[in-house]
């Protein structure tokens, strides 16, 4: 019912700045809460933030709080990813996600879209 699409990925040094973007189709998105999760080689997918259907809350992991921002502009349909003071640990493909009902926000089977992701390389 929805497609998700994500861009912005790219190589990036430590210390920048990144903003991802996430797309979506149909005219349902207020209706989603979103979320983004990301996933480095060899390891687990892990959740990065989430906000809610009207962008009143928001969550984020520990390791990226102070450091990354998540927002959404419904009358677009897009979801962002603002990422700054980026680090070599943060390299991984990012997910846009979205769910249709109430969530545990961090918990990504509760998400029911996904996007392909979209890869951020942070150099050293």
């Amino acid at each position: 019912q929805v497609q998700l699409v994500e861009s912005g990925g790219r190589l990036v040094q430590a210390g920048g700045s990144l903003r991802l973007s996430c797309a979506a189709s149909g005219r349902t998105f207020s209706s989603y809460a979103m979320g983004w999760f990301r996933q480095a080689p060899g390891k687990e997918r892990e959740f990065v933030a989430a906000i809610s259907r009207g962008g009143g809350s928001t969550y984020y992991a520990d390791s990226v709080k102070g450091r990354f921002t998540i927002s959404r502009d419904n009358a677009k349909n897009t979801v962002y990813l603002q990422m700054n003071s980026l680090k070599p640990d943060d390299t991984a493909v990012y997910y846009c996600a979205a769910a249709t009902d109430r969530l545990r926000p961090t918990t990504s089977s509760d998400y029911n879209y996904w996007g392909q992701g979209t890869q951020v390389t942070v150099s050293s």
